[in-house]
Order: structure tokens, then sequence, then C-alpha cells
């Protein structure tokens, strides 16, 4: 009885480092990398969690057609609120404004080689 047990551990274990090591965003951060937007001072402002602590992270936002609006290297701090390394992008595109959602969002985390998945945004005209 003792081996089989023995044996069952053994292989719960290896089942267990096997995941962790397949899945390096999530054991580094604890879950897959977000992202959210928010407006201030009349600019789109992009943050997000779940990175690598220390990282960098490519934030940026696209035109449905995949031109770049706007991208910027940032490197992802603890928050008291936002899990895992967070970062938090001002754009210099204007917001809020009228119109559909026309473009997206994304982060890249170069640590873990992660995207963020891809969260739909207005894109405005720049206020540079």
């Amino acid at each position: 009885m003792n081996r089989h047990l023995r044996a069952l551990l053994g292989v719960t274990a290896a089942a267990v480092i096997a995941t962790t090591l397949a899945s390096p965003a999530q054991a580094a951060t604890g879950g897959r990398p977000f992202l959210f937007t928010y407006t201030f001072a009349g600019h789109l402002k992009v943050a997000g969690g779940n990175f690598t602590v220390g990282g960098r992270v490519f934030v940026s936002v696209k035109h449905s057609n995949g031109v770049s609006a706007f991208g910027k290297w940032a490197v992802a701090r603890t928050h008291p609120v936002t899990p895992g390394g967070a970062v938090y992008v001002d754009t210099p595109l204007a917001s809020p404004c009228n119109g559909s959602r026309n473009g997206y969002a994304e982060a890249y985390d170069a640590v873990t080689r992660t995207w963020s998945a891809r969260l739909p945004v207005t894109v405005c005209r720049r206020i540079d």
C-alpha cells in the first residue's frame, strides 16, 4: 500500500511541476495578462496587470486595420490594487470621443513572451 501511495504522490508532484513549467506567464504572475482603459485629463489611459514584476511591457493601441496609433515600453511594478506586475500608460489619444470601437489595445510581456488579450477601444485624434 505504501509503495502505491508514494508512486501516486510522485506522479502528482511531477504533473504539478510540468504544468508550472508549461505556463511561465501564469507561474510568474498568477494569470494571463489583462488590460483596461480609463480617461483622465482628456487622455486615454491604458493599464493592466498580471505582467512580470520588474519586466518590460510594450503597450500599444492600434486601429482595427492593425495600423499603430500609439506604442510605448513600460516597466511593470507592484500595485496595491492591480494583481501581478501592473502598468499604467498615458497615451496622446483624446478620450472620451464619439464613435464606435474602431481599434484595440494590447500589451506584450517581454519576459514571458506573452500577449494580453486584445481590448476593443475607440481610437480618437492625437493630442500632442
